[in-house]
Formats: C-alpha cells, sequence, structure tokens
C-alpha cells in the first residue's frame, strides 16, 4: 500500500520561485503505496507545489512509512529527491529548495513486490519519450510475462524487481508507438491509447498516476477498481472568476487555467489541501490534465466492474477518509454493530465487564460495539504515537518488538475485570498474543478477543502485505484454536456477509457498489489467480518473513547479483543522500 502526489501549476510565467533561503520550510532534523497528484495551472506563487507535495504525503504517512519521495518540473527539467525514511527525515532544507517546478509527483511507499532499496524509491522516471515519472499504488500480478515482453520485444532495460517499473515502461512503450494513429499534436489521443494498452496487459490491482514533463498528469485506476484514487479541485489562486468549482470532469474540459486540480489515494489530502472531492477515478478510467489545465476524461478498459479492496476501509484508510463515495468511519461503526450482534449470538451468556479497544484503527468499531453489548467502552491502552504501524512493520521480530514500545496499559481498567479486547483484524497473531499477555500482566481475570474482519486465511496480492499463508495465525486453525494460539479465553470473528453489507450500507446512490475484493478471507481472486499456482509459490519464495530478513541483513541470493560496493544500499549515488552538514552541496538528484 502506497500513496503519491502530484501538482502542476500550468503556466509557468506566473510561476515564481521561491527564496533561496528556504525561509518557508522548517528545518528538518538529519536523525533518521500513498497516492496523490495535483494540478495547478494558472496559480500565483503564494503555494509551492513542493509544499503542497511535502504537506499531502504527510497526511499519507500512514500509507507507507518505507520509502518517500517527490519529483517536480521546472520548465522542463526534473528535480528528484528519494529515499528511504518518513516524509519528515527524507526531505529537509535544502532539498525542498531544489524542487522547483510547478508540476509534480509525491510518493510514500509500502514495500509489498520488489525489495527495500531505496533504489526502488518512487517516483520512478524514464527519459524516452518526452520524460516519464510514475507513482504507483498497488501490485502487478504478471510482472514475469511483462518484463519478458519488455526486454525481447521492446528492447527495453528492466533494472530493479518493481512491478512499477513494468508500469512506467508500459506506458512510455504506448507514448513512443508510431501505430497509436495519433496526430503527434493531439496529445490527448495518445495518452488514452497508452493508457488502454497499460490496463490490457497489466493484471492484479493498482491506482497510479504519470507525469509527462511539459504535457501534463494522467492518474488512472485497474479495471477492478480494487485500489483507490480520488479527485478533486479548486479555483486557481490567479483566477478572476468567483464561480464554483465544476462538479464532474467533464465541465472542466475547457478549464484553460481557472482550475487547480488534485488527485490521492484517500481523501483526506484532498480536504487538507484546500481541495473540493469531485469523485473517485472509476474503474478502469483515466483522467489526463494537460498543462494548460483542461481536464480529459475516458473509460480505458471495455470490461471494467467495481470490486474495491473491502481491508482499505477495514484497517487501512484513515477513518476520515471517503472512498467510492463510502465514508470510512461510518463503514467502521457499522462493522462494530454486526460485530456486537456475532458476539450476543455466539456467547449469549458472556460475562464481560468492559470494551477496550487496540489502537487506533479499531477504535471506531469498539465504540460502537459496546454501545450495543451496553457495556463500558474503556480506553485501556496508550499509545507511542511515535512508533510506525506494526502491521505494516518489516518482519516478524520486529514486529513483534515493537507492540510494547508502542502500547502500555491502563492497569485500573484492566484489574480484575473480563474484558473485550477490539481489534480491526488479526493477520499473524503477533500483535494480538502481545496485547493479550500485556492484559494478564495489567490484572485482567478474562481476557476476549473480537476481530472486526473474518479470519484472514489467504494471501493478498493486490499491494497488502499478507503474502503466504502459512505466516497467517488462521491458516488450518478453527477458533478455538486460534484463540489457544494468542492465549485469550475466546475469540470472535466478524462473518464475510457482515463485513461486506456494513460496507455496503454505507454507500451512496450515485456510487453503487456491489461486490468488494474479499480475497483475503476467502480466497476468490477477481483477476482469476489460483492458490497453489506457481505464481503464489513465487511470491512465498520472495517475500515470507524469512526471506525478507534476509535481504535486510545483507545476503545475497543466487537469483540475485551483489550490490557495487560504491551504491549506497542500491540507491543512486546522488550528492544530497549520504553527507555532512558542513558540505551541503544543494541539488537533487539530477535526470
Amino acid at each position: 500500500m502506497c500513496g503519491i502526489l502530484g501538482i502542476l501549476l500550468a503556466n509557468e510565467d506566473q510561476f515564481v520561485s521561491f527564496s533561496s533561503t528556504g525561509d518557508n520550510y522548517s528545518h528538518h532534523s538529519s536523525t533518521n503505496q500513498v497516492l496523490i497528484s495535483c494540478l495547478f495551472p494558472n496559480s500565483l506563487a503564494c503555494e509551492q507545489v513542493n509544499q503542497m507535495i511535502f504537506d499531502g504525503l504527510t497526511v499519507l504517512q500512514h500509507r507507507g512509512q518505507d520509502a518517500a519521495g517527490i519529483v517536480t518540473s521546472e520548465r522542463g527539467r526534473l528535480h528528484l529527491r528519494k529515499d528511504n525514511g518518513l516524509v519528515k527525515d527524507v526531505f529537509r532544507t535544502h532539498h525542498m529548495i531544489e524542487l522547483r517546478g510547478n508540476f509534480g509527483l509525491g510518493h510514500v511507499r509500502y514495500p509489498t513486490a520488489g525489495s527495500s532499496s531505496c533504489a526502488e524509491a518512487q517516483p520512478l522516471y524514464t527519459n524516452y519519450p518526452y520524460g516519464i515519472c510514475v507513482a504507483h499504488n498497488g501490485n502487478i500480478t504478471n510482472t514475469d510475462e511483462l518484463a519478458e515482453e519488455l526486454r525481447t520485444k521492446c528492447q527495453r532495460h528492466i533494472n530493479t524487481d518493481s512491478d512499477s517499473e513494468l508500469l512506467l515502461n508500459m506506458f512510455a512503450e504506448g507514448m513512443a508507438s508510431k501505430d497509436s494513429g495519433c496526430d503527434e499534436l493531439d496529445m490527448k489521443e495518445k495518452v488514452f491509447k497508452a493508457i488502454e494498452q497499460v490496463m490490457a496487459k497489466c493484471k492484479g490491482g493498482y491506482a497510479g498516476m504519470y507525469l509527462i514533463n511539459g504535457i501534463g498528469l494522467v492518474g488512472f485506476r485497474d479495471p477492478h477498481g480494487i485500489r483507490p484514487i480520488v479527485f478533486g479541485s479548486r479555483q486557481a489562486k490567479s483566477s478572476e472568476t468567483d464561480s464554483p468549482v465544476p462538479q464532474t470532469p467533464a465541465k472542466m474540459r475547457k478549464a484553460g487555467g481557472s482550475l487547480d486540480y488534485c488527485m490521492a489515494s484517500e481523501s483526506v489530502a484532498i480536504d487538507t489541501l484546500g481541495f473540493k472531492l469531485v469523485r473517485d477515478i472509476r474503474a478502469g478510467e483515466a483522467i489526463f490534465i494537460d498543462f494548460k489545465g483542461n481536464c480529459h476524461t475516458r473509460q480505458c478498459h471495455a470490461n471494467a466492474s467495481m470490486a474495491p479492496c473491502i481491508f482499505e476501509y477495514v484497517y487501512f484508510a484513515r477513518p476520515d477518509s471517503i472512498m467510492d463515495g463510502i465514508s470510512v468511519y461510518e463503514s467502521r461503526l457499522m462493522m462494530g454493530e454486526k460485530l456486537a450482534h456475532k458476539i450476543m449470538k455466539t456467547h449469549p451468556d458472556h460475562d464481560i465487564d468492559v470494551v477496550i479497544p487496540i489502537p487506533d484503527t479499531s477504535r471506531t468499531s469498539a465504540l460502537q460495539s459496546a454501545y450495543h453489548l451496553g457495556r463500558p467502552f474503556r480506553e485501556g491502552f496508550i499509545k507511542n504515537r511515535y512508533i510506525a504501524r506494526t502491521f505494516i512493520m518489516p518482519g516478524q521480530e520486529s514486529r513483534k518488538k515493537s507492540v510494547r514500545l508502542k502500547l502500555n496499559t491502563i492497569k485500573s481498567e484492566f484489574a480484575g475485570r473480563n474484558v473485550l479486547l477490539v481489534d480491526d483484524s488479526v493477520v499473524r497473531g503477533t500483535t494480538a498474543r502481545e496485547i493479550i499477555d500485556m492484559a494478564r500482566d495489567a490484572g485482567a481475570n478474562k481476557v476476549y478477543f473480537a476481530s472486526a474482519a473474518p479470519p484472514i486465511r489467504y494471501p493478498n496480492i493486490y499491494g497488502i502485505d499478507i503474502p503466504t499463508r502459512n505466516e497467517l495465525v488462521a491458516f488450518e486453525r478453527n477458533e478455538e484454536e486460534i484463540a489457544e494460539h494468542i492465549g485469550c479465553d475466546w475469540i470472535v470473528y466478524q462473518d464475510t456477509a457482515d463485513l461486506e453489507d456494513a460496507v455496503r450500507q454505507c454507500t451512496v446512490p450515485e456510487v453503487p457498489v456491489e461486490k468488494f475484493d474479499t480475497s483475503c478471507f476467502t480466497g476468490t481472486y477477481v483477476t482469476g489467480e489460483t492458490i497453489g499456482n506457481e505464481y503464489f509459490q513465487r511470491i512465498h519464495e520472495l517475500r515470507n518473513d524469512a526471506a525478507q530478513e534476509e535481504r535486510r541483513s545483507g545476503k545475497v541470493s543466487e537469483k540475485e547479483a551483489p550490490v557495487p560496493s560504491g551504491a549506497q544500499q542500491g540507491c543512486e549515488s546522488v550528492h544530497n543522500d549520504q553527507r555532512d552538514e558542513t558540505n551541503v552541496q544543494k541539488g537533487c538528484e539530477a535526470i
């Protein structure tokens, strides 16, 4: 799961670069799959594209904490900065000064494909044609097939294991094609035909954006709408009209520089940056915003059908986001209500004294469960907000160690009581087991556990790090065995049908959603993969905890080439990556 951000100020003549002193930016300490794109067609320099991308990525930091990157375009020259780490640590004052330009992309990474090398941090770039960058959220499932085609038929070099590089090169190949039937001046048609080619050949769940240097921004979503992406706009600061923002992209086709645009993984970034949410990009749709600020849309896949990932509503998305017209907060309230009914059905004579959420995601569901169970809701765990989300923390040992650092108990809420702990989901069971031990250490009499999601028994292949069945606590275990494994007195899971109903009941008439991707619960994959085939065997070998730990320790498998000694752990050798403050050479990576 990742996030990206892009901004374009279409009239470069009105773009005034900011002071080289960097007074507008705070100095960031050197101790150290989110998607956003924005287009400012005619805005004055009262707001900088780099600062807005930085702010947007910070809002979406929960979607990825492994790496961050920003690329901007300044009069045909691209400036790039990316590295492993959080947004606040990757971008310091001298980086921000050099990220000049009137449009750009940003990305925060949560790795599910490829490695954790900062060379695979996004945005990624290819110089031909035009100069194209990509920021991508999700996962491509037919990577071997695509890589072979690009190498043999297109003579394109693939330098990493990242599926995002394949998305970049597939689009670039379409844009470079002389057989598109488009006049070179008809860039809109050229862009949409290239997107059609990408969607026809790339299987999986993905949402992303392309920055085409000097031409514009493209946002797109896979034919099943698995990964989220929303679209917003506002009046440009320099616009002479006070008319309201058009409510549909069709009315923005001749905006002519009067509107600014923003695309993001979640609507919370649209809101925070001062834009008005227009709608989600639809399954199989692309939105092209040209350099003049005109907005064009097209359905690029004939057999598109909506099946958004339900795990976004369960865990990943912020509660104040709206996805496909569905309020994440309201859907979690419904999950809590249905979970309470399941508890009363399976344990009608329960002796629960208090309901305690496991911060933070489960708080909404736990509150509603407590209300319907008629039991008090209490905060029993206090969270250290400076520890990363444990589910997306790499490595089992890191996750186990992190739980005790992240949470501490309020012992008076546990002492002598029968407590119901509510979590959004149980994946590997690592966090649940540690938290149950903490509850018992705090004096709890009995510890019950409830999950707002069904048992996770299958890998997720669309961009969430649930890669191997044998690492899942529910794999080949029933509820009694799971309860014994994690150490609670009993456990209750949400039913899959109830989870789907909880989210579906929050839909709006304008955006009907009848189907969801629930593959990690049911084993049914909307793109057709079958458990046990070669693809699942390969991702097991590449992405299980042992394999990831081996890569992090620096061991090289027989299939991998060693990293050259001067390669800075896989990063490009750029002056601003690793250096002393006393020898700062202002400048981002030159493309």
